[in-house]
């Protein structure tokens, strides 16, 4: 009699049109039923046009009824919600105690350099009365709404993105809303946004710890936070308690990342300390976790971000933040 894992076989080799991609990469097998010599597929409906859900579905039921022992086959489409087509491994907060200190730029460039190691990405920009993230990436398209749910805007290098600015009729409007509210956009940020199936989805959590950071740190299923910093005195004790609240939400801090550590100034070849000397290995210990990168104040990568191309950026620190990131363990997550 066929197994499940010979229809799996089967499903394997059929491309799905418009999207270029198998019933098993996009989610869509929800239950395969095997009755002696009868096949009942289930499957998630496909965010296609009608004809090729209905050519996908005479394909399905044409190849398994060729396998050997198969008398009958049957494909049955169920509707679909956003979180029960998405597939995400890792989901990563970047978190800092007070805003001004690049959690947004730290946001953009741990994603860019995922992206560059070969991984599926994407942005859920949480902050939602700052969002900065499709300025930097240059993303002005608006995300489109299908039946399932919204899907995000991809950049030049193919990493998604979802944020309030893509959603705004202008993107200097100002968001005067109250926590509820904000939080209930984050929510259906993760629920209503059809991510499909990503390595990694980095979240740039609202600054400090009030009600925002608290709904994703409640809501989504967070595999671990980076906490971003600076040498100044102020932003090092306000990012203490960023730390606590992490542990007190029983969050894994996955390491340190300290913005504007210097300034290299080539001619003279000599790093200035312009904030005071550096304090990441300092929040670093008080987190209980590594110090990822030291990211300096650097003009290029500043003039980058201000023409919407931080994905031409390249750096040594930035290497190194993906060779950590990449070496997370594993704690795959499905939305």
């Amino acid at each position: 009699m066929i197994t499940r894992e010979q229809v799996m076989e089967v499903l394997k080799t059929i491309i799905l049109p418009e999207v270029f991609k198998t019933p098993l990469e996009l989610n869509l097998v929800r239950n395969i039923a095997i009755n002696d010599h009868q096949v009942e597929i289930t499957l998630t409906r496909p965010d296609v046009s009608e004809k090729h859900q209905e050519w996908l579905k005479s394909r399905i039921e044409d190849l398994v009824k060729n396998t050997e022992d198969v008398e009958s086959v049957s494909v049955i489409y169920e509707e679909s919600t956003a979180s029960r087509l998405n597939k995400i491994g890792q989901v990563i907060a970047v978190m800092s105690g007070k805003g001004g200190v690049g959690k947004s730029l730290v946001t953009g460039l741990s994603a860019l350099s995922l992206r560059r190691r070969g991984y599926s990405v994407g942005i859920l920009d949480a902050d939602i009365t700052g969002p900065s993230i499709p300025k930097m990436f240059g993303i002005n398209d608006r995300p489109e709404v299908v039946d399932t749910g919204i899907l995000p805007v991809s950049s030049r290098t193919g990493i998604k993105v979802m944020s309030l600015n893509l959603l705004l009729p202008d993107e200097n409007e100002a968001v005067i809303w109250r926590g509820p509210i904000i939080g209930k956009v984050i929510t259906q940020f993760w629920e209503d946004v059809i991510w499909g199936e990503l390595d990694y989805l980095i979240v740039d959590l609202p600054p400090g710890t009030a009600d925002a950071p608290l709904t994703v740190l409640q809501t989504l299923p967070v595999s671990g936070i980076i906490i971003v910093s600076s040498p100044q005195d102020l932003a090092t004790m306000i990012v203490k308690k960023a730390v606590r609240m992490a542990n007190t939400m029983k969050k894994r801090i996955i390491g340190v990342v300290e913005n504007m550590s210097y300034l290299y100034v080539p001619e003279i070849n000599k790093k200035m300390e312009l904030f005071g000397p550096s304090r990441g290995e300092e929040i670093a210990r008080a987190a209980g976790a590594p110090l990822l990168a030291q990211i300096p104040i650097d003009p290029k990568l500043a003039a980058l971000c201000d023409k919407g191309e931080i994905e031409n950026y390249t750096s040594e620190a930035i290497d190194k933040l993906g060779q950590a990131l990449a070496g997370m363990p594993s704690d795959r997550s499905t939305g």
